[in-house]
């Protein structure tokens, strides 16, 4: 397997309920997982191999980078959101590129969803 030197490789998110975080993800964005055990659930790439996971944690800190997911239809991943429980920070808009909106996941986690159109 080919890794971009400096490239980011694997995002780790910390989560405060697993059932849920793992519920959330497969039902909003079609994500498949790893299990590890209780404590640590692979996010499985399409094709194999793994681009992160959830370490589950007492509670989660808010703030620091924004993981943005790229979207070929916009509206229904914004509806896919809303169908598996994510709270919505900041409805469609638009931005120099294209247009996004932004939510959190069960546990906090800031999340923002873009695409061209």
């Amino acid at each position: 397997m080919d890794h971009p030197h400096h490239g980011i490789d694997y995002i780790e998110f910390q989560v405060t309920d697993m059932a849920a975080t793992k519920a959330f993800y497969a039902g909003a964005f079609g994500w498949s997982f790893t299990e590890y055990g209780a404590g640590y659930t692979g996010i499985q790439k399409p094709g194999g191999g793994e681009w992160g996971g959830f370490a589950l944690v007492e509670s989660v800190t808010t703030g620091g980078p924004l993981v943005v997911l790229y979207s070929r239809d916009l509206a229904a991943s914004l509806a896919d959101v809303r169908a598996a429980g994510g709270q919505i920070t900041q409805d469609i808009f638009e931005f120099p590129g294209g247009r996004r909106f932004e939510l959190l996941d069960p546990s906090g986690n800031a999340l923002a969803v873009w695409s061209t159109s």
